[in-house]
């Protein structure tokens, strides 16, 4: 089964185009709408395609509306720590793209790919990442990456239906990286390292920059 099935057609080539651009997800946890535009446009500017905000930040549903409205559609603009059905549909409402978990609940998953979204939930097992690619899991979020580690990826890889995109979230760094990508990783989600509350959106300029120089270093094209 591939990992990158997304049920509309559009969403599809967008999630595609969005990985090839740069690969790497800004997790914007403790966000508030305030800032909101602020610090997504300036990650936008540093080549970001891919920003969820988790929904234990302050007001989300608000956050992620306002930087859906304001970044064009090669962005993916969803939620992260998403936890229930329900929750999938408000986001669907809102304009939201991508619903990302931190477990494999089979039954987000399946809501999130009926409403067309891209589906990316969090895994640390050979089980729970089968059971997650069988519900229509578009990708694959390694959590936390600091337990599982890039030996336990790479073996895992070895039996992951192949093209499965696996990314690593949980203490990922600039310098932290390599190690995974030769583990064969596709991505990375990038959380207080980028991101944390109270930096500006020039600071998080500077750190996205950081990241993203490091992610061309170390693929070049």
């Amino acid at each position: 089964m591939s990992a990158t099935i997304v049920s509309d057609e559009s969403l599809k080539a967008r999630f595609d185009a969005a990985f090839s651009a740069l690969p790497l997800v800004a997790i914007l946890r403790g966000l508030a709408p305030a800032e909101a535009e602020g610090v997504a446009q300036t990650l936008y500017n540093s080549g970001f395609r891919m920003i969820e905000v988790p929904l234990n930040s302050p007001d989300p549903f608000d956050s992620i509306a306002a930087v859906r409205r304001l970044l064009p559609r090669d962005a993916l603009v969803g939620a992260g720590t998403v936890l229930a059905v329900e929750q999938v549909a408000r986001l669907k409402e809102i304009g939201a793209d991508l619903i990302v978990m931190p477990h494999a609940d089979t039954a987000v998953i399946r809501a999130a790919k009926a409403a067309g979204l891209v589906s990316l939930p969090g895994i640390v097992t050979p089980t729970e990442a089968f059971a997650a690619l069988s519900a229509g899991a578009d990708a694959l979020k390694i959590f936390p990456a600091e337990l599982v580690g890039p030996r336990i990826i790479k073996a895992m890889r070895a039996i992951l239906p192949a093209g499965t995109r696996l990314l690593p979230v949980g203490g990922i760094a600039p310098d932290t990286m390599a190690p995974f990508l030769e583990a064969g990783v596709a991505g990375f989600g990038l959380g207080s390292a980028l991101y944390a509350p109270g930096l500006t959106a020039a600071e998080v300029g500077v750190r996205a920059d950081a990241f993203v120089a490091a992610w061309r270093r170390l693929n070049p094209r």
